[in-house]
């Protein structure tokens, strides 16, 4: 029987969510797992990757192959490397906290308006044109 360490799907339509599981490579993506051995979310930022770096090692010593998306996600976390032999990999990033933007009051905003518009509107301009002409000829 061939094992398989393989991506199994949940989650909604547009928002996936991934747990990595070894099964038998005969099973559908979907199917009935041997173990459960790390989750993967793809859709956040910066996608969280969470493995079981003790069992992965052992299913890989006993001789489980990795699928390619699986491969990539164990290249990242250095499970790969250490399995290997290799020298690890860069640690993974995590994300900045957000800067709070300033308040409209810290940049100096007041809240009284500035009075009437800069420029005016044309039906407005017209109409004082046409007061200004009747108050020409009334004087």
């Amino acid at each position: 029987m061939a094992v398989k360490i393989k991506l199994k799907r949940l989650g909604k339509i547009r928002s996936p969510h991934y747990r990595i599981v070894v099964a038998d490579s005969r099973t559908r993506r979907d199917g009935r797992a041997i173990e459960e051995i790390g989750k993967y979310h793809p859709t956040y930022n910066p996608s969280v990757i969470e493995v079981d770096a003790e069992r992965v090692a052992y299913w890989l010593g006993v001789g489980a192959q990795p699928t390619e998306p699986v491969l990539a996600i164990l290249k990242k976390t250095g499970d790969w490397q250490k399995f290997k032999g290799e020298p690890a990999p860069a640690p993974l990033l995590v994300a900045e906290p957000k800067k709070a933007r300033p308040s409209f009051e810290a940049l100096g905003g007041d809240d009284e308006g500035k009075g009437e518009a800069i420029t005016q509107k044309k039906k407005a301009e017209k109409k004082d044109e046409a007061a200004a002409e009747s108050e020409s000829t009334e004087a």
